[in-house]
């Protein structure tokens, strides 16, 4: 191992990095924040005091110990981080990683300058210099973390991680620690330092390079998430319209055929048909009268959309109400109309056929103005428990990474007006709504 001509980093500095780093992502994702206020309070105290304790123990131990010791401590901040985000535990080993790399730059860069300056310098070795380096290091080191984080993410929206990520990222986290403490190990080899200033200078540029390579592969995998979303969202768009270009041809083809219907009616009416004739085709031609009046909301895409939801739903016994003013849509693109309208009522119809008593299965949808506000409303009945991440309810079906993408297309589509989107679950009703500015649409 290198001789010491200057005291190695004291534990204590180690662990209060590693404490900051995993701090930084607690509060940075905050949407995925399991624990908040008084809790979060706790646990990170209880997390520093935890951290600051096993490296101070261990701190004595033969060299041997010393990888044992900092596997402890990686494992107290993956504990660290699954207590208060609420992600899976391959996200919390990814963010560990992560956490991980950046504390010891933290730590290496903020002990070499210190060094640095009480050796080359002639800054007196005295508690308050060390301790305004801590503070002026640490401070910078996080500051700059934050602003990469900010970069790299989306407003405190993470993506899940999946296990190849994880090898990926950890593969790089091993690889930097491993170079960048190998002089602490062993001087005799090809890529260690043998005096203090060479083990400081090694360490600090093998973990600026680290955590580089590190946010790089983390920007590169929003960049290819975000991306893959936008396609799924944009077929999910394409999908929707094309489906009501399919509903528009087949309901002109109705349209026709009761039309025509109507002639014949009225051929048979002249034929002099019996009084009980006369009665089934007066029933007939109140059919025909309901169906021409239904869904005619004031747009015509919206009635399209409406309507072959409608037969759907009277095929599968599903009870489809509407009250809506279709004028109000006038400023939207058809696309988006059918994306919102298309997205909503498939979710909603997929839930309610789920529900065994037919007379249950109920979907109500409403569009009127309020406030100087577009307010549409999508609800319907469910059983069962639903549970929310992001303000979007998490999907039941098996793989979630490639579903849920029609709410959040009828959020991209709701935010293209400078509107939002809401979701709520309240007594076994399930509610969507969508608020857009009128003044600002218009």
């Amino acid at each position: 191992m290198t001789t010491e001509v200057f005291p190695t980093i004291p534990r204590l500095y180690t662990a209060l990095a590693q404490w900051l780093a995993c701090l930084l992502l607690i509060l940075h994702y905050h949407r995925q924040r399991r624990l908040h206020g008084r809790r979060l309070v706790l646990v990170s105290a209880l997390a520093l005091a935890a951290l600051a304790l096993e490296l101070v123990l261990t701190g004595g131990l033969p060299v041997a110990f010393w990888i044992p010791s900092m596997m402890g401590s990686v494992a107290l901040m993956y504990a660290y981080l699954s207590a208060c985000l609420d992600v899976s535990p391959v996200s919390a080993g990814y963010y560990c990683v992560r956490a991980f790399l950046l504390s010891e730059l933290a730590a290496s860069l903020e002990w070499q300058l210190y060094y640095y300056g009480v050796t080359y310098l002639g800054v007196p070795a005295v508690p308050w210099v060390e301790w305004t380096t801590l503070v002026v290091i640490y401070g910078a080191v996080f500051w700059l973390a934050v602003l990469l984080e900010r970069r790299c993410s989306d407003d405190g929206r993470s993506y899940p991680v999946t296990a190849r990520e994880l090898l990926s990222c950890a593969a790089i986290g091993i690889a930097a620690f491993s170079i960048s403490n190998l002089s602490f190990v062993s001087s005799n080899t090809p890529f260690s330092g043998r005096v203090a200033q060479e083990v400081y200078i090694i360490r600090t540029l093998v973990d600026i390079g680290g955590v580089a390579i590190l946010y790089a592969y983390h920007l590169q995998r929003r960049e290819l998430r975000l991306r893959y979303e936008r396609d799924a969202i944009q077929n999910v768009l394409q999908t929707q319209y094309t489906q009501y270009r399919q509903s528009r041809e087949s309901i002109d083809l109705i349209n026709r055929k009761y039309h025509d219907l109507k002639h014949q009616i009225a051929a048979l009416r002249a034929e002099g048909d019996p009084a009980r004739r006369a009665a089934w085709l007066d029933e007939m031609e109140s059919d025909i009268a309901v169906y021409e009046a239904q869904n005619k909301t004031g747009n015509g895409v919206l009635d399209t959309v409406l309507t072959g939801k409608s037969l759907y739903c009277q095929k599968h016994q599903v009870n489809l109400t509407c009250v809506a003013d279709g004028s109000l849509l006038d400023f939207m693109d058809v696309m988006d109309i059918c994306t919102i309208f298309g997205n909503a009522l498939d979710n909603a119809i997929e839930s309610v056929l789920q529900i065994a008593d037919k007379d249950k299965r109920l979907i109500h949808l409403s569009v009127s103005a309020q406030r100087g506000f577009l307010l549409i409303q999508v609800e319907n009945y469910f059983e069962g428990h639903l549970e929310f991440q992001e303000g979007l309810p998490v999907s039941t079906k098996g793989d979630s990474r490639f579903h849920g993408y029609g709410l959040k297309s009828i959020r991209y589509s709701a935010e293209r007006y400078g509107g939002t989107l809401s979701v709520s679950a309240e007594k076994q009703w399930f509610n969507l709504n969508i608020l857009i500015p009128l003044k600002r649409a218009a």
